[in-house]
């Protein structure tokens, strides 16, 4: 925490009481002012304790005032006996995956939820899970890679391209995509959400800018992927604004990279520390809206969404100057994040862990697998399921099942019966670990209208 000579006792001698604001100010300030003069430490400890209400809404000193404010003892919550309204779409969905929505559907916040047919058992909350909640967010609601999305661009390169002038495509996905921890661009590029004063406010986001800048433009390891394929548009849409046919077309699937991450594993700390559960019910910890840890976590998470989404913007404006064409239409739609949003009237906190919003006229892209095709979608705005659809086809086997049931010979004979070219990627992502995309459409199409498919032909992803 840096080499600030601060002590429990210092603070006790400002006249702090001998509560939990005694830690909460020693964490900050270490945080914080880790280098800063003892004397300057204290004196702004001592301004924050005389008018704890001027500091309530700062986001460095909040947190201070805060517990200063309240004297409330943080006590153990309890579950309620009922389960809060949902609906489940999809039949192949496992028990596990189930009784951690059930879980999450009998907090004392709980208002509503659905399980996506897509879902499999995460953290918490399942993979495919949404979740309403009152005026409180839960990190692991939303998830580790905060603001994960799907990002489509359709080029107006003709389709045939992509056969006639495979290895530019290859060569251009090799020197121009950078994957998993290690992989960084020699250059990047001036973004305008690294001007953003959120990263100066908020220590965790100080702390971590300089990761974000060199993490700009690259993807994460496991399932996240970036590919050319073919698009075929066989519904003409206003939004997407194409005749029906086939178009060329990448797809990329990431997130926010280390900040999201971090930021995740932080603020999921933070809420277990503030909000005791049941062990069941451990990772289902939120952080009130209206306390100063849950603005500040709200303000980081949507921080880590935009720069997802430009993180994706870069990796498309890097293959499309390496391949050449113009995008005629973008799609992009997100998962693990939380939402404030109207349902029956009333406001809620709605969370989405790899599932996609699917407002009424919304579009999306639910993709399949490296070898099976995914789908352009219009939400319908369904209120059962929180108007949301799957993230994509999910797991039937787990990692570690995918590891020992599928090898490299496997693999490759499904992608040369597919006619699909692979770069990196392991057995982990085998086109067989995933569930049937047709079936997981079928089983959501009172959730969203088809509008065309993707196809992948070239796929990159972490080796």
């Amino acid at each position: 925490m840096g080499n600030l000579k601060l002590k429990g006792k210092d603070i006790l001698k400002l006249g702090y009481p001998n509560n939990q604001s005694v830690n909460i100010a020693l964490e900050v300030m270490k945080r914080n002012f880790a280098t800063k003069n003892i004397h300057h430490v204290k004196a702004t400890l001592k301004e924050i304790l005389q008018n704890p209400q001027y500091f309530e809404k700062d986001l460095t000193f909040g947190q201070i005032a805060e517990s200063l404010l309240s004297s409330k003892k943080t006590e153990k919550r309890m579950m309620n006996a009922q389960r809060a309204s949902y609906e489940i779409f999809g039949t192949d969905i496992s028990e596990e995956a189930k009784n951690q929505l059930y879980t999450g559907l009998k907090l004392p916040i709980a208002l509503q939820g659905a399980l996506m047919p897509d879902a499999h058992s995460g953290y918490g909350l399942p993979i495919g899970g949404v979740l309403a909640v009152e005026n409180a967010v839960i990190p692991y609601g939303v998830g580790m890679d905060i603001g994960c999305r799907m990002s489509l661009s359709i080029l107006d390169v003709p389709i045939s391209y992509l056969e006639g002038a495979k290895d530019k495509f290859e060569k251009a996905l090799v020197e121009h995509t950078k994957f998993g921890m290690s992989e960084i661009h020699k250059s990047h590029i001036d973004h305008e959400i690294f001007e953003r004063d959120t990263f100066d406010l908020i220590p965790i986001l100080k702390r971590l800018k300089g990761k974000a800048i060199k993490q700009m433009g690259s993807s994460g390891g496991g399932n996240h992927f970036v590919e050319f394929g073919e698009v075929e548009i066989t519904e003409v849409d206003p939004q997407v604004g194409l005749p029906i046919g086939k178009y060329l077309g990448i797809l990329s699937h990431s997130g926010s990279r280390g900040l999201g991450a971090e930021i995740a594993q932080y603020y999921s700390r933070m809420a277990t520390d503030q909000c005791p559960l049941p062990k069941e019910a451990q990772n289902f910890a939120w952080l009130d809206l209206n306390s100063h840890l849950g603005l500040e976590y709200w303000t980081a998470m949507n921080l880590a969404g935009d720069y997802a989404s430009a993180c994706h913007y870069d990796i498309h404006r890097r293959l499309v100057k390496a391949v050449g064409g113009r995008v005629k239409a973008r799609i992009e739609n997100h998962h693990n994040f939380a939402w404030k949003e109207i349902h029956d009237g009333r406001e809620m906190i709605v969370h989405r862990k790899g599932a996609t919003p699917a407002h009424e006229n919304e579009l999306g892209m639910i993709p399949g697998s490296m070898t099976a095709k995914g789908f352009i979608v219009r939400g319908k705005g369904n209120p059962q399921s929180l108007q949301s659809a799957s993230h994509g086809a999910g797991r039937a086997f787990s990692r570690g099942e995918c590891r020992t049931r599928f090898t490299q010979s496997d693999i490759k004979k499904e992608l040369k019966l597919k006619n699909v070219t692979l770069i990196g990627g392991n057995a982990e992502e085998a086109p067989m670990a995933y569930k049937n995309i047709h079936e997981v459409m079928n089983a959501q199409s009172e959730l969203v209208d088809i509008l065309g498919t993707f196809q992948p032909r070239i796929v990159r992803m972490d080796k």
